[in-house]
């Protein structure tokens, strides 16, 4: 697992803390995060597979949230204590299976807007109409894709998620960072269409868990964030005003402050002073 951001001089007993990104973005995703931690925790922060510095998935048989969840879980193997894992969007979904995976070794969750597509077909007619909705996105997504046009693959992918032009508005920089991710794109929808776990399995996730969601989140992942909330036992939710899926990214600050104060609660430490403060009496109201 590739580290892009761990705390300078962080000893092992510091809580560890593993941040999964959204698709198509990086574990730069976190800088805010890791300036809201600050020295008292351990930031580890990834590239997914086919985004940053990791290649794309090269595996012969189909790729699967197994795939990308074993350098994880692998990480937390090789150590002593838990974990407290965060997760965005694709992130999330990671993070939801890694915590299934080692359900004992969760110190707690931080998850926005997880896109655990398997779910929706259980909660009812909004959420079969949900399904279609995000299933349709991403075929459009796969057939440009496998037609060579990646900019194409990559300006529908955006604007999904972000709001219709904004891949018009995006720096060249950030354009050449989703084209060469979109050819994964569709291996990572079909593997969150296609995770096996029963939306009443997250029952047993028994850690302090926070969700988060955007008031302007789109309709799967906004149904997915409420149905976990009403089975996890130990979760609380929280609603970002103003802001979309793309929350951690575009409320950085504010995002990044909720998840740190949720970690320090968490962790046993004190109430943080200054901006931290607020975000705390917020996680555990």
């Amino acid at each position: 697992m590739s580290k892009l951001r761990a705390g300078a001089g962080a000893s092992a007993r510091k809580p560890v803390v593993i941040a999964l990104h959204c698709s198509g973005s990086s574990g730069r995703q976190w800088n805010k995060l890791a300036l809201a931690l600050g020295d008292r925790c351990r930031l580890i922060a990834s590239d997914l597979i086919g985004s940053g510095a990791t290649p794309h998935w090269s595996g012969e048989r189909r790729f699967t949230l197994a795939d990308e969840a074993e350098r994880i879980i692998a990480t937390i193997d090789a150590r002593e204590g838990s974990v407290h894992l965060v997760g965005h969007s694709y992130g999330g979904a990671v993070a939801l299976h890694v915590a299934q995976a080692r359900p004992a070794r969760i110190a707690s969750m931080a998850l926005y807007e997880p896109c655990a597509f398997h779910v929706l077909e259980e909660l009812g007619p909004d959420g079969w109409i949900a399904f279609e909705e995000i299933r349709s996105v991403a075929g459009k997504i796969a057939r440009d894709a496998m037609a060579g046009d990646c900019n194409a693959a990559a300006a529908r992918f955006v604007d999904y998620w972000n709001g219709i032009g904004a891949w018009a508005g995006m720096k060249p920089e950030y354009r050449a960072d989703l084209v060469r991710y979109v050819p994964h794109a569709p291996r990572g929808f079909r593997a969150l269409f296609d995770e096996p776990t029963p939306l009443a399995a997250y029952r047993r996730l028994a850690c302090p868990a926070l969700l988060m969601r955007g008031e302007l989140a789109p309709l799967p992942t906004a149904l997915i964030t409420h149905a976990l909330f009403s089975v996890m036992p130990s979760a609380a939710i929280e609603t970002i005003s103003g802001a979309g899926h793309m929350g951690p990214l575009n409320h950085a600050e504010q995002v990044s402050d909720m998840i740190a104060a949720h970690v320090f609660a968490a962790a046993g430490f004190g109430r943080p002073a200054g901006r931290h403060a607020l975000a705390l009496t917020q996680a555990v109201a």
